[in-house]
């Protein structure tokens, strides 16, 4: 079984990847991280350029699956890791269909009220749109 970890830096993230490592350790765990150029602070890309702000985002995600290799090697497991470029949610249902992915693991943000009604959340928007079953991670 393939099953596909959505990883950013929050908590809830870093729980989806524990909830893989201990329920699904056996299986082939991807752990991929989006990259969303439309998140940048206001200006940066007039300021810094495209270049400089894509080449920040990667090793963001260098260091973020660095800790997160760190992480599965401390239990005795290996993971693979995929940076993705684009909306979180699109990217991490994109990334399911086109390669065969069985499960996916995402961390709940917990929003509530006003927010996730406006808002919605990316595990929300996952869970709605993905082919396949999306645990939820809190």
């Amino acid at each position: 079984m393939a099953l596909l970890v959505a990883l950013d830096e929050s908590e809830p993230g870093w729980a989806a990847l524990e909830y893989a490592l201990e329920e699904h350790a056996d299986d082939g765990i991807i752990v991929a991280h989006v990259a969303d150029p439309n998140r940048s602070g206001y200006g940066e890309f007039a300021h810094l350029g495209a270049e400089a702000m894509r080449e920040r985002m990667r090793e963001a995600a260098a260091d973020l699956f660095d800790a997160a290799h760190a992480r599965a090697a401390d239990q005795g497991y290996e993971i693979t890791t995929e940076l993705l470029v684009g909306q979180p949610a699109p990217a991490i249902v994109e990334y399911a269909l086109d390669h065969d992915v069985d499960r996916i693991a995402v961390g709940s943000h917990g929003r509530s009220g006003v927010s996730r009604v406006l808002l919605g959340s990316v595990a929300e928007r996952i869970a709605r749109r993905a082919p396949v079953p999306v645990t939820i991670v809190r």
